[in-house]
């Protein structure tokens, strides 16, 4: 049912855990499943994700999403981090079965909800980034597939 990806990502989580003093926070979560992630940034002078935690309250495909999403964005410009989309994630993790699809849209919002909130701190604009849903079951009915 799950690639080894996905498995690995789950029994072998990186970047765990919480920033002390975090550039940005982003916390989602999904009313229909119950999963909730929290993602912390610490990005730098030059606007690059220096560090990058996570915390997920869910299942197996939400914590190995949350991982792969960390992996994804530290060390890139918050420019790229905003192209890190659901479908992103899902291909670096081989693929999800379609039932766990909307952890990485949960993986996706809470990087824009996290980059929302360093935007918001240091009174800034990042191109193409909207305010955050903080629950994407209500987004998810209009999500294509």
């Amino acid at each position: 049912m799950y690639t080894e990806k996905v498995m690995d990502h789950f029994e072998h989580p990186r970047n765990v855990g919480e920033l002390e003093n975090p550039s940005g926070v982003g916390t989602v979560g999904n009313a229909k499943c119950g999963d909730i992630m929290r993602i912390y940034l610490d990005v730098d002078e030059n606007q690059i994700i220096r560090d990058v935690k996570f915390k997920t309250f869910g299942c197996g495909a939400a914590v190995a999403t949350s991982s792969m999403a960390t992996e994804m964005v530290k060390g890139k410009s918050i420019q790229d981090a905003m192209k890190v989309t659901n479908k992103a994630v899902m291909e670096a993790l081989d693929g999800l079965p379609p039932v766990k699809v909307h952890c990485s849209l949960l993986a996706e919002e809470a990087i824009h909800a996290a980059l929302w909130d360093y935007a918001q701190k240091n009174g800034i604009q990042i191109e193409g980034l909207e305010q955050p849903k903080s629950d994407i079951s209500e987004h998810e009915e209009e999500e294509e597939y």
